[in-house]
């Protein structure tokens, strides 16, 4: 398994317009990027076939949240530093890291939306549509038009 979160990590240092501080502070719009219906039934079927129970979000992604966590939930301008594990729809894990830390704006669409679900202490699993994560974009690891899931555990709000 890889460790080096070069996927996540290289979004983090396009992020450039929060700065670190009161993320009430935060200019940035919510995403409201809302998948295409053909990539939510396509998420929804994996979602049924596999037997998984998972919440559907109104913008076109799936998650389950395992622990909420305690106090407050990450903004979009927030640092946030976490344990997450990515995998295909196949079962084969493309990417793995502990105790990373980025700012949440800098990443893919289903990461801001979905992290925002959960407080510190917490744990969730987003099943992401392609549109909201690497889209047509093939990355190391991982083929265009991927759906992905992300195990991911929120340490911290820094």
């Amino acid at each position: 398994m890889k460790k080096n979160g070069l996927l996540l990590l290289t979004w983090m240092f396009i992020a450039t317009s929060c700065q670190k501080g009161d993320p009430a502070d935060c200019d940035l719009p919510i995403p409201t990027t809302k998948a295409p219906q053909s990539e939510v039934a396509a998420l929804k079927q994996h979602i049924d076939t596999s037997g998984i129970n998972a919440t559907a979000d109104e913008r076109g992604f799936y998650y389950t949240i395992h622990s909420p966590g305690t106090g407050a939930k990450p903004a979009l301008c927030s640092d946030v530093t976490v344990n997450y594990m990515g995998t295909l729809t196949n079962g084969s894990t493309f990417e793995t890291a502990d105790d990373v830390s980025f700012n949440l704006s800098g990443l893919i669409l289903g990461w801001q939306q979905g992290i925002s679900l959960i407080s510190p202490g917490g744990s969730i699993t987003l099943y992401l549509p392609p549109s909201l994560a690497y889209g047509s974009q093939a990355q190391q690891g991982i083929p265009a038009n991927s759906i992905l899931i992300f195990k991911i555990d929120l340490i911290s709000i820094d």
